[in-house]
């Protein structure tokens, strides 16, 4: 995981650590946050095993989830990453996914813009994809200004598991330093 920490302005983004579960916990149980991901807050369980994922992901793949945390203070922000989790998604992801998340209390601060484009300049200039992709629920629309801001175009509506969600692709390099 060599060069894998990314610094912004004011964030400091890591792989995600076993030392983060608590942070974790409380991001993923709060339904304000995973309203427009799964509808429901997760269980200490759920939790424990997406961390395992992430922490697997490095491993295998040398990327994964970042946490995202203020450089002054120190405090848990969310998390951005760049993952392969070969969904079933129809039509399937054949690029490396994007995916993003910020806790309530610092959303509209502009963090989850700060550490998207962090990750996306880190994927560019790391992965030999043409191009990364993300998908958002159609009702996300913070989400989506922030995806278009930054390059993502949509391409595609599906269905993942049992919800919808619109499909977006952005090219390698194309506006890290917009939205």
């Amino acid at each position: 995981m060599n060069g894998s920490i990314l610094a912004t302005s004011r964030l400091t983004l890591t792989p995600v650590a076993a030392s983060d579960l608590q942070d974790l916990l409380a991001l993923w149980s709060d339904e304000t946050f995973t309203r427009h991901i799964m509808g429901r807050g997760l269980s200490e369980e759920e939790v424990w095993f997406r961390l395992l994922r992430d922490l697997g992901h490095w491993a295998a793949q040398g990327h994964g989830n970042w946490s995202i945390r203020l450089t002054e203070g120190g405090a848990y922000v969310g998390s951005v990453g760049v993952f392969d989790y070969r969904r079933a998604l129809d039509p399937p992801f054949v690029h490396p996914e994007l995916g993003w998340g910020v806790a309530p209390a610092f959303q509209g601060q502009g963090y989850a813009g700060e550490a998207l484009r962090a990750a996306l300049g880190w994927a560019d200039a790391r992965l030999a994809a043409e191009a990364t992709v993300c998908m958002i629920s159609p009702d996300n629309d913070p989400s989506i200004r922030l995806a278009q801001g930054v390059g993502y175009a949509p391409y595609a509506e599906a269905d993942y598991k049992g919800s919808p969600v619109r499909l977006f692709r952005r090219p390698r390099g194309g506006g890290v330093g917009g939205g």
